[in-house]
């Protein structure tokens, strides 16, 4: 048991240590060795979990979709847009996540690495909880919920990556905000609007209440 453990963590400090260095110098220049001096591991232990980089690459890939786990909410609408605004507030410190979404959207990942499974993971999650809402009544009769799902993920990736550029993710809380205060209106029933939370610092209050529930 204590071998198997091990070896957990081992794979884990290497998934982390390759997010890290993906995520800063992208998928051709980043080299097995950089990552060996990250995880500070051998080469046999990273072999052992990863037979190759495109290997490693789609670990990390496949990392993405668990950091938008929030907690479960009456309202369906609301539990969407506290996915975006958690992931967004994780972008500005976890480095595993970083080295996901730049994978997600580096042209140099080469086509051994499936860079198109989160996009697929996200819109699968997303369109369940917008069928929820349907069926609960939050949305206008005109949505179709895998059509704006498309157009979420979307729109939210480019968001991301326009706020990455102009300022390192540090104000994506503030276009989530905006990107929402457009959508919200054409999806939602209009009674439900007043009662959605969408503001810039919702990612920062999710996280917390999520951390008062792991520490009672």
């Amino acid at each position: 048991m204590a071998k198997q453990e091990r070896a957990i963590r081992t794979r884990r400090a290497i998934v982390e240590a390759a997010g890290a260095v993906f995520d800063e110098h992208g998928y051709t220049s980043t080299t097995i060795a950089m990552v060996l001096e990250r995880a500070q591991v051998t080469k046999g232990a990273l072999y052992f979990h990863f037979a190759s980089k495109e290997a490693l690459a789609q670990a990390v890939l496949n990392e993405q979709v668990p950091f938008g786990a929030v907690p479960p909410q009456p309202c369906k609408l609301q539990e969407i847009v506290d996915m975006t605004f958690v992931v967004a507030r994780r972008l500005l410190d976890n480095a595993l996540l970083r080295g996901s979404v730049r994978l997600a959207v580096d042209q140099e990942t080469p086509s051994g690495v499936d860079h198109g499974e989160p996009f697929r993971q996200w819109a699968q999650a997303l369109t369940e909880l917008l069928e929820l809402a349907g069926e609960r009544g939050e949305l206008l009769p005109t949505v179709k919920p895998a059509e704006t799902v498309d157009l979420l993920v979307g729109t939210f990736t480019g968001v991301q990556l326009m706020s990455r550029a102009l300022t390192d993710r540090a104000d994506l809380g503030d276009r989530l905000s905006v990107m929402w205060a457009h959508i919200l209106p054409s999806i939602a029933v209009p009674g439900l609007l007043p009662g959605l939370d969408a503001r810039a610092d919702r990612g920062t209050r999710v996280l917390a209440s999520l951390e008062q529930r792991v520490a009672s």
